[in-house]
């Protein structure tokens, strides 16, 4: 990938575009009718590259034609299906989202499945539960992954967002700890020290590929969940200048980002003593660096 060609594929990986896809739809619905042949084309007219499975979404969240008609006007403003319906599939969940927040993104898959595995190895390796952290977590869909297929770990998340944490709230149920700070402010002093894992998605958006986000991303979601600096990775330093007070020994600290940016990071931002590897996305662009703290 040339030099050029990287902001865009980072742009690319937080368009909210990118979140939807036929694994979000939950279930053939009833046999498609003159009213949802006519719904199909005007979606298909609108550019929607899903429109069977938009329609049928849009569908199921309306209670009736009047509501059903709001749907489809503010998704043909070009507002974000995930935001016009409520909800997202992510990792073979249903989690809700709604106007203002970020919306997750199906690449992030790659991150929930080595933080679930990072979680079960942990442990397996001490024979106690595990503690895992989602940082910047938005509507919490890593730790929704966790807390679904680790059932006895013991899961939190932190985001400065309010509005997205109400979100988390409802993906996670009432026995999830939430806190809000920027970074790592909010966590409380009992779990320095304690966390096995933490995994964020932090902002990593260089601040000059703004123009290469759909306008969708630009007008709906919030800058401060897309955007990382003139890099792009002003928060990811962030997170791994405070990550070490709060990982254990041999913690595991699990980043999203571009290619070229997480080589810049292993090569040269790791803390002392960290070491970090690089597991690939199938995408060629997307990829997770997992970072382990000195034992």
């Amino acid at each position: 990938m040339g030099r050029a060609e990287q902001p865009a594929a980072r742009a690319a990986a937080r368009a909210p575009g990118a979140a939807h896809g036929r694994d979000d739809v939950s279930g053939p619905g009833d046999p498609p009718g003159p009213d949802e042949d006519r719904l199909v084309a005007v979606l298909r007219a609108a550019g929607c590259v899903f429109a069977e499975e938009e329609a049928a979404e849009l569908r199921r969240a309306a209670p009736d034609p009047r509501r059903l008609e709001g749907l489809v006007r503010r998704r043909l403003d070009g507002e974000p299906l995930e935001h016009v319906v409520g909800r997202v599939g992510f990792h073979g969940l249903r989690l809700a989202v709604g106007p203002g927040v970020f919306v997750p993104r199906q690449r992030s898959s790659l991150l929930a499945d080595v933080a679930l595995a990072a979680v079960r190895a942990a442990a397996h390796a001490t024979g106690r539960p595990p503690v895992f952290l989602e940082a910047f977590a938005g509507v919490a869909p890593l730790a929704a992954v966790v807390r679904a297929g680790a059932p006895g770990a013991s899961v939190h998340a932190t985001d400065l967002d309010g509005l997205a944490l109400r979100h988390a709230r409802a993906n996670l149920g009432p026995d999830v700890p939430l806190y809000r700070g920027a970074v790592l402010s909010g966590l409380p002093r009992a779990l320095r020290g304690r966390l096995d894992v933490i995994a964020a998605v932090p902002p990593y958006v260089p601040d000059g590929a703004a123009a290469l986000l759909p306008r969708e991303a630009r007008r709906y979601e919030p800058a401060r969940a897309l955007f990382g600096g003139p890099d792009g990775l002003e928060h990811v330093r962030a997170l791994l200048a405070e990550a070490p007070g709060w990982l254990r020994p041999a913690g595991r600290l699990l980043l999203e980002s571009g290619a070229d940016q997480a080589a810049e990071v292993r090569d040269r931002h790791l803390p002392p003593g960290h070491r970090a590897r690089i597991v690939p996305g199938e995408d060629g662009r997307t990829v997770v660096l997992d970072v382990i703290r000195a034992g």
